[in-house]
């Protein structure tokens, strides 16, 4: 049996310096810094929606778009947050009211403003645009989340994954509204809510799969 000192010394010899964590915040401020300038390149490229200066004055569409935005910064927030183990689980609660604004604003354009597709129906065009954003916006937004949070977040894998995909779909809806027209017709809805389910509903399935591909443990040898 090896004695106790000549354990430590072992184990001692082996290890290497650990690179300590910015805080949360900080980090959730420099994914969110990451998330204006991929904004920003998507409205280089493909330009603001041309109504953009007379939908900003619709109350609806502003207070749409504060919600989507509010519920991005603050589930990415909580998601660097809750991703540590000394920190409550109750910051999930942190993008409940801006969620509810957002879905709510979502709910009041389809009962109170709808806005058919038109003779035209939809064009092939103007979807795969839509597709594009979706998948220019979502896809590096959601791999730096997770590049980012590959360490802290295999702790609570599902809770951090569900809230770092609200945030990507909420960023993701407010670039849609911003580059695309057309808010309340059903393709616009469609993306907005089922972006939104979707990245939740994967988060919840494969986030510990996910976190733990990323980051893999380390194994016990002999």
């Amino acid at each position: 049996m090896i004695a106790t000192p000549d354990l430590i010394e072992s184990l001692s010899n082996n290890l290497k310096p650990v690179r300590r964590l910015r805080p949360p915040v900080t980090r959730a401020v420099c994914w969110l810094l990451l998330a204006s300038v991929v904004v920003g390149l998507l409205a280089v490229s493909q330009g603001f929606r041309p109504d953009l200066a007379t939908r900003i004055h619709d109350p609806s569409f502003s207070v749409g778009m504060i919600g989507a935005i509010l519920t991005g910064v603050l589930a990415a927030v909580a998601a660097f947050l809750v991703s540590l183990p000394d920190r409550s689980r109750l910051w999930l609660l942190l993008p409940a009211p801006a969620v509810v604004l957002w879905l709510t604003n979502i709910g009041y354009q389809c009962l109170g403003d709808w806005v058919s597709f038109g003779p035209g129906g939809v064009s092939i065009g103007e979807a795969t645009r839509c597709l594009a954003t979706l998948v220019l916006t979502s896809l590096p937004l959601s791999l730096a989340m997770l590049v980012m949070l590959r360490y802290a977040a295999p702790l609570r894998p599902t809770a951090v994954t569900c809230m770092g995909s609200l945030s990507v779909a909420a960023i993701t809806a407010t670039a849609l509204s911003l580059f695309h027209s057309g808010d309340a017709t059903l393709m616009i809805i469609m993306f907005n809510i089922g972006t939104a389910v979707m990245f939740v509903g994967l988060g919840g399935l494969f986030g510990r799969r996910i976190m733990q591909w990323i980051a893999p443990r380390p194994s016990i040898r002999d």
